[in-house]
């Protein structure tokens, strides 16, 4: 089993940023990648951007590409979002994901992020 524990949300005005954590423990020794995701009011959850494990190498989204950027510490088995430039439409809950070799995923309990206009 593998548990994630999301931090780092909160309120923010438009133009600011914000850093999510997102801490992984339990059977990570497997992991393949972990990715954040976003859901907002009334629409589905969407994709935001990933990063590998063996090589580092994010993917974003085209709506936050030049904005975020995810990071890891492999020390820490932490992976983090980093957030700039954050408009209103990013109000969201923010969440993580775990996907390990054999195609099993994990999810975190999500954070809240809300810029206001």
């Amino acid at each position: 089993q593998v548990q994630l524990v999301e931090s780092g949300g909160g309120l923010v005005q438009a133009g600011g940023s914000l850093r999510l954590s997102c801490a992984a423990s339990g059977r990570t020794s497997s992991t393949y990648s972990m990715s954040w995701f976003r859901q907002a009011p009334g629409k589905e959850r969407e994709f935001v951007g990933t990063i590998r494990w063996s090589s580092s190498i994010p993917s974003y989204t085209e709506s936050v590409k030049g904005r975020f950027t995810i990071s890891r510490d492999n020390a820490k088995n932490t992976v983090f979002l980093q957030m700039n430039s954050l408009q209103p439409e990013d109000t969201a809950v923010y969440y993580c994901r775990l996907s390990n070799g054999r195609g099993i995923t994990y999810w975190g309990q999500g954070t809240q992020v809300n810029v206001s206009s």
